[in-house]
């Protein structure tokens, strides 16, 4: 028997687009004498002999094709990531595998009962109270009250609403309601999973427990795990093979490694790379002409414990003993993480005008999983005169996903380490 527990075969989904039509510069409403005259006009089409070489045009539809001839396969016990940029179908694609809405074309075949968790309060009706809503759910699901029971105790300690467990749902915030949602999905054993963004509701210490659950589905109970997400560090941490969707295809299937570096890639514009900078041209003065990050993998793309290599390349017009340079890593969430200072009395751009490279290596950048920029800072000592300072600079994501030690398990209590930073060189090249 085989173990492939989804299979999708060449699937589509279409809609059918409305637009409003331009009349003398403004946008007319329908009244009721046009939807009269639109009547009337189609009758008289009916009895017009139509000319089948010529087709008639309708400016005020059109046909969008959400997801287009997407083919793949999924295993029992298989954690996958879907990705994408936004409107690249992986809400579509999770609907259509959900039984939400039908596809327009194609195969789609699931062994298995099927959890979805697409939205907060997807199932639930707001009305009832957080317990009612449990059993409800559950039956929608296809369990039988006497399996419900049996999970109840567990879903309600994951879920932390004991103390409003006989409240209307809604009343319940946000953050309450999809913690009753996804408990429910995850401890009522369906086959599948298919969980989207919604978990980015919940707070951090929640959504850390619910990856932990996740992981626990896939790996130790062998049922399957559809995981959509904007957070590259997410994906790398649950799955090993990644979905990668653009303009409604699949772009790439294969690796969460390189998924995730084709999709961090197209996330920038072509004519930059990430972790970059480039100073304007009309910039003058002292000041940093550009910078950027050599990442393990590529990409702006770095691995928790690797060497990683940031440069700096200073124009200097004025030059001054008392020149100071440092760069700071910067948190997503603007939390400064680790200052590194560079003041050599005998450094060249102390002493003369040109363009020089500062290159500074960590061999073991142990930082969380997660995004990070740089924040520069060129003074004059002396004078404490502050000549420029640059920030959220040379964007890169710390990620595990190609962790040489797959033993190790990263706690995420365990304290950022940068270990013996040292300035490597200082040359000119100008």
């Amino acid at each position: 028997m085989s173990d492939t527990v989804i299979r999708v075969e060449n699937i589509g989904k279409k809609y059918i687009i409305s637009h409003q039509q331009e009349n003398s510069g403004r946008y007319r409403y329908k009244a009721l004498r046009d939807v009269i005259a639109d009547g009337a006009k189609s009758l008289t089409q009916r009895f017009v002999k139509p000319n089948n070489n010529k087709k008639i045009a309708n400016p005020s539809r059109e046909e969008f094709w959400a997801l287009k001839d997407v083919s793949f396969e999924i295993k029992q016990g298989e954690a996958i990531g879907v990705i994408g940029r936004n409107g690249a179908g992986k809400s579509t694609l999770l609907k259509v595998l959900s039984r939400i809405t039908e596809p327009s074309k194609g195969r789609i075949a699931i062994q298995g009962r099927v959890a979805s968790l697409l939205e907060v309060g997807t199932g639930f009706h707001p009305e009832l109270t957080g317990r009612e809503n449990i059993y409800l759910n559950g039956s929608v699901l296809g369990m039988s009250r006497v399996e419900i029971k049996k999970k109840f105790d567990e879903i309600v300690a994951f879920a932390d609403v004991e103390k409003f467990l006989d409240t209307p749902v809604k009343r319940y915030s946000s953050g309450m309601y999809v913690r009753l949602a996804f408990s429910v999905a995850a401890h009522l054993e369906p086959e599948i999973l298919v969980v989207d963004e919604v978990l980015a509701v919940g707070d951090s210490a929640f959504q850390k427990k619910c990856l932990g659950k996740m992981d626990d589905v896939a790996t130790k109970e062998g049922r399957t795990v559809l995981f959509v997400s904007h957070s590259m560090p997410a994906i790398a941490q649950l799955t090993k093979r990644c979905i990668l969707l653009s303009r409604g295809g699949v772009q790439f299937d294969g690796s969460t490694n390189k998924a995730v570096q084709l999709y961090l890639a197209g996330q920038q514009d072509d004519s930059a790379p990430q972790a970059y900078y480039q100073a304007p041209a009309s910039k003058t003065g002292n000041h940093i002409a550009w910078a950027k990050i050599h990442t393990s993998e590529g990409g702006g793309v770095h691995c928790w414990g690797k060497p990683i290599t940031v440069e700096f390349a200073l124009h200097i017009t004025q030059p001054h003993e008392s020149l100071w340079f440092s760069f700071q890593i910067v948190s997503a969430l603007q939390q400064p993480i680790c200052m590194i200072w560079f003041y050599e009395p005998d450094a060249p751009f102390r002493r003369e005008a040109g363009t020089f490279i500062l290159r500074c290596q960590i061999p073991k950048s142990r930082l969380y999983m997660g995004a990070y920029t740089l924040t520069t800072w060129l003074s004059e000592r002396r004078s404490e005169t502050l000549l420029e300072n640059l920030r959220e600079i040379c964007p890169f994501e710390v990620s595990m996903h190609n962790f040489e030690r797959p033993e190790y398990e990263w706690q995420p209590d365990e304290c950022v380490y940068l270990e013996d930073a040292v300035w490597q060189s200082v040359e000119q090249i100008i």
